[in-house]
């Protein structure tokens, strides 16, 4: 098996559970549910669906227990529209990729507060009148100091 190959499963893959997911499964459970990608096995007998959920934990956890019991169904959905020997056995793995970005520009947004000392980065603006006022005053002291 060539790797060009399982990268086009995949990619099938991700597109008929996506398509399953947001318009064949009427389960209440499964909601905010995004298809990050598909890892596909060299054999092709097996597929970890990576998936994004935005909410709490447990509103996490729910929706994965919905995916997990919609398993069987996604599965015929994938077997009816790709023409391959062997329908992968679809696991689904949740991604905490996009909470941990989150995070991380969190921390750096708070890093950068700190570091210049206003909110978001921002200088104050009564500090920036101030400080343009006195360059202000400097200038004008220079220049008449130089014409004595």
């Amino acid at each position: 098996m060539s790797s060009r190959r399982t990268a086009k499963v995949a990619s099938s893959i991700r597109e008929i559970v996506s398509s399953t997911i947001l318009f064949g499964l009427k389960d209440p459970r499964v909601k905010n549910v995004t298809v990050l990608g598909v890892d596909v096995a060299d054999d092709m007998r097996t597929a970890k669906v990576y998936i994004s959920v935005m909410g709490e934990p447990n509103v996490q956890a729910l929706t994965m227990h919905g995916l997990n019991s919609a398993r069987g169904f996604i599965q015929s959905k994938v077997a009816d529209q790709l023409q391959i020997r062997y329908t992968p056995v679809l696991t689904f793995v949740l991604d905490q990729g996009v909470k941990k970005s989150i995070e991380a520009a969190q921390l750096l947004r708070e890093a950068m507060q700190r570091t210049s000392g206003g909110p978001e980065g921002q200088i104050d603006e009564e500090t920036e009148a101030e400080e343009v006022e006195e360059e202000a005053d400097e200038e004008t002291e220079e220049s008449t100091e130089g014409d004595e």
